[in-house]
């Protein structure tokens, strides 16, 4: 094999750290940025040393060269690399592989660490960190931040008796809203609990409303009000610069006997591929479950399609970009169904995953199920205390995106998450952040972080 000479002038970089010789590019360590100690050895004619472990420092050249973590990352404490990837000043890099979600392996998935909450309140929201895997939880009137690292950053109490929504939006910048207290506040969660403004739906009249459901695009903030009285409900839309209010759409009002008005929106979700945002909400009655699914053009204020839940109304519903695909679990059945975004205009979109069988409205064995997806996943709450993965099956035939009428597709099942010291524990919240899964159950005054072993470190 021929190998190519090397120049008197190379571009190789030989550092000899721990006693252990490494070598790289002068290219690669620029990418470290001018103020790391590894870009300022680049300069330094002779074998450069460190006093330094090597073992930790080969892990970081890996990150560097590639931006993922490597297998052999899962044998060190977290804490060790942090420590490394200071004294580097690499530690973007490692908060970037951490948070890369090529990282998330959905079928490896186990528990990695329990996070405790101080008080007594079980989680009511959860929001990822848009960078490097942290969390975000609300437990009663307070707001716990958990790192990257996932150490515990601080706790800052509301005004809320309890918070029901929370959303980052921006790093350290939350908007947090409660079904009994007004207005969606914007909290600064890096100044103390601040709140920068508290954002109304934009009547006067209306300015007691309540917060339902907040969402987010890359452009606007989303959140759905109710009235105090409760005969009202409608979707604001803000500039997410500015939090300037940009239009209001899926405004409702009661009118007589027509409860179906009255539904709130309690779940907002943005189609990126679509450029529409997902709406969704349910009401029980006497005579069953109903609910409402639609999709908003919110430049043009009009709505594209709906969907009217009568029959096995969904207890939880999300929409999967990457899959072109809504999911629903059916409240009656505790089923999952999913229907493809290019079939929204039949009459029954809905194609059922589980045992399709009648069932009595009053067994309701979904009721509090949970449903997100993430990636080319879907993950939903089981009608135990465990979580059901639903992955497509890709046929030739099933490839072919360019086909106009999408035929039936195939979904395949695996189940998880049902641990001995969970009990039957009903899980109450999924979230992904990252290459990490997030799990909150009822009564339990902590949150779950699930991980691969063979991606994830130690922690």
């Amino acid at each position: 094999m021929n190998f190519p000479t090397i120049p008197h002038e190379s571009n190789v970089v030989s550092i000899n750290v721990g006693g252990r010789i490494f070598q790289t590019t002068k290219q690669t360590l620029t990418l470290a940025g001018t103020d790391s100690l590894l870009s300022q050895l680049v300069v330094t004619e002779s074998t450069r040393f460190v006093d330094r472990d090597p073992d930790l420092f080969s892990v970081l050249l890996y990150i560097l060269r590639t931006g993922n973590l490597p297998a052999r990352s899962r044998a060190f404490d977290v804490r060790d690399l942090i420590d490394e990837s200071r004294y580097y000043g690499i530690e973007s890099f490692l908060i970037d592989s951490l948070s890369n979600s090529s990282q998330f392996e959905p079928f490896d998935l186990r528990r990695s660490r329990i996070l405790q909450l101080n008080g007594r309140d079980s989680p009511s929201a959860i929001s990822p960190t848009l960078i490097g895997g942290g969390l975000h939880v609300a437990h009663g009137s307070k707001i716990t931040s958990f790192d990257w690292s996932l150490r515990q950053k601080s706790t800052v109490l509301t005004n809320f008796s309890a918070v029901d929504s929370l959303l980052e939006i921006s790093p350290g910048v939350l908007a947090a809203g409660a079904t009994d207290f007004p207005g969606l506040q914007i909290i600064d969660i890096e100044n103390g609990g601040f709140v920068r403004t508290t954002l109304n739906w934009e009547k006067v009249a209306r300015s007691s409303s309540t917060v339902q459901a907040i969402g987010s695009s890359p452009e606007f903030l989303f959140a759905s009000f109710e009235s105090s009285r409760r005969n009202s409900n409608s979707i604001m839309v803000y500039d997410l610069s500015s939090l300037l209010p940009v239009s209001e759409i899926d405004h409702c009002e009661i009118y007589g006997a027509d409860i179906d008005s009255a539904i709130p929106s309690t779940k907002l979700r943005w189609i990126q591929s679509c450029n529409l945002l997902m709406v969704s909400g349910s009401h029980t009655s006497p005579s069953g479950v109903n609910g409402h699914i639609r999709f908003w053009d919110v430049r043009s204020r009009n709505m594209v399609w709906e969907i009217k839940e009568t029959q096995d109304c969904f207890s939880d519903v999300t929409v999967s970009d990457n899959l072109s695909a809504v999911f629903k679990v059916g409240v009656t059945s505790g089923e999952v169904s999913y229907a493809d975004l290019r079939s929204l205009g039949t009459k029954d979109p809905w194609v059922c995953l589980g045992e399709e069988k009648k069932r009595s409205l009053n067994e309701r064995r979904g009721v509090g199920c949970k449903i997100e997806s993430y990636g080319n996943h879907v993950f939903c709450s089981s009608k135990g205390s465990g979580i059901e993965l639903w992955s497509e099956v890709i046929t030739g035939l099933l490839g072919n995106a360019s086909r106009d009428v999408p035929e039936e597709r195939v979904f395949r099942k695996n189940s998880f998450g049902k641990l001995a010291d969970s009990g039957e524990n009903k899980i109450t919240g999924l979230a992904f952040g990252g290459n990490r899964m997030f799990v909150t159950r009822k009564d339990q005054q902590s949150v779950e972080v699930w991980q691969s072993p063979s991606r994830g470190i130690s922690i």
